[in-house]
């Protein structure tokens, strides 16, 4: 599954509205905070399927990547935000190639998602969510079989991850914005 990213209760959300677990990676810092804040929130996200991983120094991207491979190969619902992290303004970034790596790697369709809303429930991702309404849209399953073994070639990764990000794109109705968010964060 990938999907958009607004803020911070949106990996709260899809396992509410999907009749299977659905697995995340997240910081690790989620899971080891400090405290009874620490101690709940770490018990929340474990409990609902989030894997920590360590994204800090050059090996964590390739952690992440791996961990929603082994979650693909043991039959499990991976879900994934291609941008990589929150929009900073509500649209929608260029995606990461991780998503291509993964559908490549192991044969597992992708199916895009939408969420509309939550920025409205949760703005910036602070604080307690207000009550508010939110939909989620799921488009049909993709598959990429027609380029199996070339996940390793850099203009197949882009072509899958750009098809995935309008399908996220077409469902979401978010304008596109070709630059990765932590770039805009960043500026």
């Amino acid at each position: 599954m990938a999907g958009n990213h607004l803020t911070f209760i949106d990996s709260m959300i899809i396992p509410l509205v999907c009749p299977r677990p659905v697995f995340f990676i997240g910081k690790d810092e989620y899971v080891t905070g400090k405290g009874l804040k620490g101690r709940l929130m770490a018990w929340f996200f474990t409990g609902s399927g989030m894997i920590p991983v360590d994204r800090d120094g050059g090996h964590g991207g390739v952690a992440a990547l791996m961990t929603g491979r082994r979650v693909l190969e043991e039959g499990k619902l991976f879900g994934i935000y291609p941008e990589g992290t929150r929009s900073p303004d509500g649209r929608l970034y260029r995606g990461r190639t991780g998503i291509a790596r993964l559908t490549l790697m192991t044969g597992a369709p992708v199916v895009p998602f939408a969420m509309i809303g939550t920025d409205k429930l949760q703005p910036g991702g602070k604080g307690l969510p207000r009550p508010g309404r939110v939909t989620v849209r799921f488009g049909e399953p993709m598959e990429f079989s027609r380029y199996e073994g070339m996940d390793r070639d850099r203009y197949v990764l882009r072509a899958v991850t750009d098809s995935v990000m309008t399908e996220v794109m077409q469902l979401s109705g978010q304008e596109y914005v070709d630059m990765y968010a932590t770039k805009a964060k960043a500026a």
